[in-house]
């Protein structure tokens, strides 16, 4: 998975509070061929937000907010829309506030120091996505008012109150809010592909604009040491932990798999906690396997097009569990095959998934986003190139294409087939 001369990535895996396995990969530093270390500091993206989430339940416990405070009481001038908007739905990624980083007008400020009031007034006068709890869609505006919230509800500033409550206590010395670091550790730099050099540096971002959505910096190691503190229950109290950990849920029954910064799914049928996160130049994933013991980070210095550290992370998981995933070799099928499962599939919550082919491969397409190749190796299984999900076909007793399983880390699903 890894380029000797590319950047690369640190990788931990530890099992039962032992260290099984951790080493670095790739280079530091393209240009002077400086090697990436295990202990050196990476930027984790939306890997910020479980800590976000733990700050605002320490702030409920200390009675300081609840967690159905509509956010008015912290930040009163943000316009609702005659709606009621809850810390929780902004934990949940429920309130309907739309993504600041999806807005066309985020990159043209991305270099600049903005304050936490000048970037609320980027997004607030978006029209609400949906209504506040009636769906799910990740937004990082949301985690971004939370740091708001931390720091009215605190009086402190976002970056010490997490590091004087979460990362001083624990010993996470070398976590930090990108800019207040305790640490005399460099950074490293992060890297894109490249259209002539294979990698360039990354775009320039001013770390006030992920903030508590994504501004962290730390290692492989202080990760692990606030998992050990995770599952030795500091910090919080039991029943908060409980929460952090307990998937959202919406007024139709539709799947919601998000807690208070985790994802929380399926790796190889395991109860699986995980997160990814994505800056300009990085890419990194986290992933909690509670039942088993086992925890997994990777942190990498390129981003996702040239290092997908999801995978990673869940193939060394899928190991450290004595359940390695099977190697995929994609085959070739005849056409005559492929149109055999050519069809619209309908899922448990009505939305479809659309299959087709064209030419020598299929494809797969979701409900209003882009098609995906599926990649066949074997008779009626498909994977997704860059991620661990797959797709069974299924046929009845006459051999007829019937339904499919998806297998994903948010857990299986059953699609029927209704239409060709």
């Amino acid at each position: 998975m890894f380029k000797s001369g590319a950047p690369g990535a640190a990788v931990i895996v530890m099992r039962d509070g032992e260290m099984v396995f951790r080493k670095a990969y790739g280079l530091a530093d393209v240009d002077k061929k400086v090697p990436l270390q295990a202990d050196m500091q990476l930027r984790l993206g939306s890997i910020t937000k479980q800590f976000t989430g733990v700050a605002i339940l320490m702030l409920a416990e200390q009675g300081k907010l609840s967690l159905q405070d509509d956010i008015t009481r912290f930040v009163p001038d943000y316009p609702t829309k005659g709606k009621s908007i809850t810390i929780q739905q902004l934990l949940q990624h429920k309130s309907g506030i739309h993504n600041y980083t999806a807005m066309r007008s985020f990159w043209s400020v991305a270099r600049k120091d903005m304050s936490v009031a000048q970037m609320i007034d980027l997004f607030k006068n978006e029209p609400l996505d949906y209504a506040p709890g009636e769906r799910w869609a990740y937004s990082n505006s949301g985690y971004f008012l939370l740091g708001a919230v931390i720091e009215k509800a605190s009086g402190m500033r976002y970056a010490d109150f997490i590091a004087r409550n979460i990362f001083e206590p624990l010993g996470m010395v070398d976590t930090a809010y990108e800019g207040a670091e305790r640490s005399t550790k460099r950074r490293i730099p992060g890297y894109r592909g490249g259209f002539f050099s294979g990698y360039s540096p990354a775009e320039q971002i001013s770390m006030s604009l992920p903030y508590a959505a994504g501004a962290l910096v730390s290692t492989v190691d202080d990760l692990a040491r606030w998992d050990a503190a995770i599952s030795a229950g500091k910090l919080l109290t039991a029943e908060s932990w409980k929460q952090a950990f307990t998937p959202c849920t919406l007024p139709d029954a539709s799947a919601c798999n998000y807690g208070f910064g985790w994802t929380i799914g399926k790796l190889r049928g395991h109860q699986e906690i995980a997160h990814g996160g994505d800056i300009p130049g990085f890419n990194g994933h986290v992933i909690r396997l509670p039942d088993d013991k086992v925890y997994v980070a990777v942190l990498s210095n390129g981003e996702r097009s040239l290092l997908n550290s999801e995978v990673v992370a869940q193939h060394a998981a899928a190991i450290a569990i004595g359940d390695p995933f099977p190697e995929r070799k994609v085959i070739a099928l005849t056409s005559e095959a492929l149109d055999a499962f050519v069809g619209t599939y309908k899922l448990a919550d009505n939305s479809t998934r659309t299959v087709r082919r064209k030419g020598p491969t299929l494809t797969w397409q979701r409900d209003g986003r882009p098609a995906t190749d599926l990649k066949p190796y074997a008779s009626t299984s498909f994977f997704m190139e860059g991620t661990m999900n797959s797709v069974e076909f299924r046929r009845d007793a006459g051999g007829k294409v019937t339904s499919l399983l998806m297998q994903q880390t948010i857990g299986d699903q059953v699609a029927e087939r209704i239409a060709d």
